[in-house]
């Protein structure tokens, strides 16, 4: 486990329990988030970094019972968060590092991230390992439930030119990776990209 992951384990491990209390607002933003996606029935989708699990009942909804929902997490008590809320009966959990994924090249149809980025260690090479386990043609969102601005004001900081969710960051990251943005809102209520699986 590298350092990076250490940090992120120790983050994420001692607020697992509490996380959806802390945020219980959140949950209609990852409903829209997940309306917005362009999921189909039938797909097969991965939540990259899913933590307890709260696109999974959405993602799970869109695709149906034909689809495939797989949601991952490199934190234990986060997955523990996800079985203890039921988020495991609408998909797979698995404990995961998402820059090593244990899926077949091009085997999903979608990658839903939310809030993912900004723990990446590596998100060029990151991101590219997203794009190995999708198809061409195949879609990546990331999202998180509140806008960059709002964000930064949450945690008492202004909004950085070395943010990489920052458009102008960001569009040249995922084209590096495999990646063509089709989409880019960085709203209060919401942030949320799509991009396309280049072939």
């Amino acid at each position: 486990m590298s350092e990076d992951h250490t940090h992120v384990r120790e983050f994420f491990g001692s607020r697992a329990a509490d996380w959806d209390r802390r945020f219980p607002e959140d949950g209609p933003a990852f409903t829209r988030a997940v309306a917005d996606f362009g999921l189909r029935a039938g797909d097969r989708v991965l939540d990259a970094g899913c933590g307890t699990g709260r696109a999974l009942p959405a993602l799970r909804a869109t695709v149906g019972p034909a689809g495939t929902v797989i949601g991952a997490d490199v934190t234990p008590q986060m997955l523990a968060a996800a079985r203890e809320a039921g988020r495991d009966e609408v998909a797979t959990l698995l404990l995961a590092d998402v820059a090593r994924l244990p899926l077949r090249t091009g085997v999903l149809d979608a990658v839903f991230a939310a809030g993912l980025i900004a723990h990446l260690p590596d998100p060029e090479s990151n991101l590219r390992e997203l794009a190995r386990v999708v198809r061409p043609g195949g879609h990546l969102a990331l999202f998180h439930p509140i806008g960059r601005a709002a964000l930064a004001a949450r945690h008492g900081r202004e909004l950085s030119p070395d943010d990489l969710r920052a458009a102008p960051n960001l569009y040249p990251l995922l084209s590096a990776a495999g990646w063509e943005t089709t989409s880019y809102a960085d709203e209060d209520d919401r942030f949320l990209v799509v991009a396309l699986r280049r072939p």
